[in-house]
Formats: structure tokens, C-alpha cells, sequence
């Protein structure tokens, strides 16, 4: 064989192997994207059933389970707003400047916010003039700072998801406020309760909010009982 052949024949034994080379490299490649998928596939299809897991399990917690104990979580007095704004229905759009915020009373649009749902975040909660209608008909509402620390949102999502006192019978909704959204809090305070309720028959009525600076379920519970859902504008809404 000559030196022209042996050169030619090693050229070719080096591109079959490169060739091998590539194969090995895109059948290894291949695997590995088809493990990949296999294993986000598995994980799409499993946090679904996780997430209803959990939130299985919440639902059947306490709501004192959730946060600091209410002697712990900084809270100021009840306070008790002069109240109004009874079926003052303004049209969808129309900014309303509420005398005290979060508002716990006054005008709304005549739509109210969803009753299924109990858990909002500043990219699905609905304008606050629709949630106060909610607090028209019984609704707690607690209002946090969109500010608050995800680990603290999370235990208020929590919160939207346990067990409820008896007399809230189920209208409770958790939705985050904005700074520009109204006058500012008191400092240090990063949660809001608020009720809207009508003691006697007459047409009076009063606000009540209640300043937390930390997440705690055990003064929600307590603020709820105080403040039920029957003791309302309209109790039988919703």
C-alpha cells in the first residue's frame, strides 16, 4: 500500500470515528433532553396535586395556627369610624377618597369582588372601591401592605385558606394596599383589619380597623368574633 493510500485510509478511519464520536454525542445529548422533560413534566403534573395537598391540610388548621400570637403582634386599639356610604353605588372607574385608610365604610361601585375568593395579590386583587361592598355585607377584610415580606404573605395566604371563626361563615378576603392607595398608616403597622358594621336598626353605622405589625391569626380570630359577619349593613349578601 502506498503512502498516498495509508494517508487516504486514515483520513477515513479519523472521520468514522469523529463520525462514531457524534453519534455517541447526539444519542447522549437526546437522553438528556428526554430526561429533562420527563422530569418537568412530572413536575408540572405533580404541584398541582401537592398544592391541593396542602391547602387540604391548611383548610383544617386553626387560624391561630398561623402567625404570632396576638399579644405579640404589636396591635393598637380598635379604632371606630363614623360609617357611611350605605348602597351609595358610584360608577365603575370613579376614584373615591375614602376619609380613613384602608376604608371600613363609604360610596363603592355596585359590583362586589368574588365571595369564593379569599386571597388576593397586587396582580389580581380588583379596585378597593369594589371591595368595600364586600365589607357591606359582613365581609373582614384584612388589608397588608404590598410592601410585606413574601414569607409573611405566604402565612396570610394561609390564613385566606384555614378554618375560619363560626361567625365570619366563611366572608373573610385577604387583599394587599397600596401606600398611594390612601393615607398612610400608622408606623410600624403593616397590617389593617377592617369591619363594617350596623349595631342597631337605625341607620347609623361604624367602621372599625384594627393596626397590626405582624401577620397573626390569633388577632384576626379575636377581631372576627368581635366584629361577626351578621353585625353588617346587609348580612344576607353573599
Amino acid at each position: 500500500m502506498g503512502k498516498a493510500s495509508s494517508q487516504k485510509q486514515s483520513r477515513r478511519e479519523m472521520i468514522e470515528k469523529m463520525q462514531r464520536e457524534q453519534v455517541r454525542s447526539d444519542r447522549r445529548r437526546t437522553i438528556l433532553i428526554v430526561v429533562c422533560s420527563i422530569v418537568v413534566g412530572l413536575a408540572i403534573i405533580a404541584y398541582p396535586a401537592i398544592k391541593l395537598i396542602q391547602d387540604s391540610r391548611t383548610k383544617n388548621q386553626a387560624l391561630t395556627d398561623f402567625g404570632v400570637a396576638a399579644g405579640s403582634a404589636s396591635c393598637d386599639p380598635v379604632t371606630n369610624d363614623e360609617g357611611g356610604g350605605t348602597q351609595d353605588h358610584r360608577p365603575d372607574g370613579e376614584k373615591i377618597a375614602y376619609a380613613v385608610s384602608p376604608p371600613s365604610s363609604g360610596p363603592h361601585y355596585a359590583v362586589w369582588a368574588p365571595f369564593d375568593k379569599k386571597f388576593y395579590s397586587m396582580s389580581d386583587r380588583p379596585p378597593v372601591e369594589n371591595l368595600v361592598h364586600n365589607l357591606e355585607h359582613g365581609y373582614t377584610i384584612l388589608w397588608y401592605k404590598d410592601t410585606l415580606p413574601q414569607d409573611q404573605i405566604d402565612q396570610i395566604e394561609k390564613i385566606s385558606k384555614s378554618k375560619l371563626p363560626d361567625t365570619s361563615v366563611g366572608k373573610f378576603i385577604a387583599a394587599p394596599f397600596k401606600q398611594d392607595e390612601g393615607k398612610g398608616w400608622p408606623d410600624g403597622k403593616n397590617i389593617a383589619f377592617a369591619h363594617w358594621s350596623a349595631p342597631d336598626s337605625a341607620q347609623k353605622s361604624f367602621g372599625h380597623r384594627q393596626f397590626c405589625g405582624s401577620v397573626s391569626g390569633d388577632a384576626l380570630k379575636q377581631f372576627m368574633e368581635k366584629y361577626p359577619a351578621a353585625d353588617a349593613q346587609e348580612p344576607n349578601g353573599g
